[in-house]
């Protein structure tokens, strides 16, 4: 039987040990939270992509103004070839001979010397639309910043609201044993103690539920840092206590024209939309290239030529473009108008993102400042109301009432100061300043 009980112990804790190995904890601060994101984000990651095919874009807009060389060789087979050679005399005696093969082998070279601006204004876009590729990349490093932050911040919130509850949790259960006491000794109602021991018991499923959202906060924060969905999360507490004296609010309005890499991302693509029209204009206009070539063929019996060598210069005109109208160049200044009325657009909700954001953090503010003038009063309401009850003039239920408003307090002034926190970084994100700070 000792054996037996040895070998459960044994197990017990072997799997106790492994489930320590398999949740491994590391502490996070948020500046580290938002490094890990950044890096390991699968949007940023397509952003990635989409850089670099802008850049073969580029390349091959690069590519129109070099020039083009081909090779071509084909042997063919003939089959009773009927050639008739203008050239000999008539009555000659002899024969036309009738080739079974013919041998050709060609190379030609074409370098563009005017294409109306095309390749130029083709170049240019190009460039623009790198660099505007790039600025998106940059506004997404914003968001992803702030959505890391957000979740947190919820992290945060739900560690801190597990804390205040555990405090709370283990002086109701202490109460608790002191009222079974005075039941016994029949110096309470038992109906009295009921009541108190039914507090602890919802104090035990805010507790759950607290630890409940800490569960999914922390599993989502490990998703977007890249981390084991077991890895247990340590949050800076300090955190919350980040926040900046505030500016003005125009302030803020200048930094985001100033620092928006979505609106920066626009105006380049306005100007790679103002050269797409150039381009499409262009196509109305004739196209010159500097030709050459060499041509080598052999038919047996018939002909043989080598080192014919041709250099010249090719125009290209499309006449249909006469009375066919530039559908490229109408589709290309609709473009630039949609662009610029998104500009507008753009400039309007970057005005009304700021100031909201704004005031949503000077009310978060506000809110901590309210926050704690009510935990004051629950505190002190508290302590006047057990002194009563201690001398038997406040109810138990008054006792209790007290108790919970002041826990109520306590989770609501860490909530507001994590709120205000954030709101901060909202205002930091929407002036695109977040990262820089």
């Amino acid at each position: 039987m000792k054996k037996i009980k040895k070998s459960i112990f044994a197990f017990s804790l072997f799997l106790g040990i492994s489930f320590m190995n398999a949740q491994e904890t590391k502490i996070l601060t948020l500046n580290e939270a938002i490094e890990m994101g950044i890096k390991n984000s699968k949007n940023l990651k397509i952003d990635e992509a989409k850089i670099s095919e802008a850049t073969a874009d580029l390349l091959e807009a690069k590519n129109r103004q070099l020039p083009d060389f081909k090779l071509s060789g084909s042997y063919l087979r003939l089959g009773n070839a009927n050639v008739n050679l203008k050239f000999l005399q008539p009555g000659s005696g002899n024969g036309t001979p009738s080739p079974t093969s013919a041998l050709i082998a060609q190379a030609n070279l074409s370098l563009p010397l005017y294409s109306g601006g095309r390749i130029k204004y083709g170049i240019q876009s190009a460039e623009y639309l790198v660099e505007a590729s790039k600025l998106k990349n940059e506004n997404n490093q914003q968001a992803v910043s702030y959505n890391i932050a957000q979740a947190y911040n919820n992290l945060f919130k739900a560690n801190q609201a597990i804390k205040v509850l555990k405090e709370n949790l283990t002086a109701s259960q202490k109460r608790d044993e002191t009222f079974m006491k005075l039941e016994n000794n029949g110096l309470l109602a038992r109906n009295d103690r009921l009541k108190a021991n039914l507090q602890t018991s919802n104090i035990e499923l805010q507790l759950l539920e607290a630890k409940n959202n800490y569960s999914i906060a922390s599993i989502n924060m490990n998703l977007l840092l890249g981390l084991s969905t077991n890895t247990v999360l340590e949050v800076d507490e300090n955190y919350i206590s980040e926040q900046k004296d505030l500016n003005f609010v125009d302030y803020y309005l200048t930094a985001a024209q100033q620092n928006r890499k979505d609106l920066q991302a626009l105006t380049l693509q306005r100007r790679a939309a103002e050269l797409g029209t150039k381009s499409a204009k262009a196509e109305n206009l004739p196209t010159i290239a500097l030709t050459g070539g060499y041509i080598a063929a052999d038919v047996p019996k018939i002909l043989t030529v080598y080192n014919a060598i041709n250099v010249g210069v090719g125009i290209n005109y499309n006449l249909a473009n006469l009375w066919k109208k530039n559908s490229s160049y109408i589709k290309s200044q609709a473009i630039e108008e949609e662009l610029a009325a998104n500009n507008e657009l753009l400039n309007d909700q970057i005005k009304l993102e700021v100031n909201r954001d704004y005031q949503n953090l000077n009310f978060s503010n506000q809110k901590i400042e309210v926050y704690k003038k009510a935990q004051e009063q629950a505190e002190e309401n508290y302590r006047i109301t057990k002194n009563k009850y201690d001398n038997g003039l406040a109810t138990i239920t008054e006792l209790l009432d007290a108790n919970a408003a002041k826990i109520s307090t306590d989770v609501n002034v860490v909530n507001a100061k994590a709120d205000a926190a954030l709101a901060y970084r909202k205002l930091l994100q929407t002036s695109g300043i977040l990262i820089n700070k």
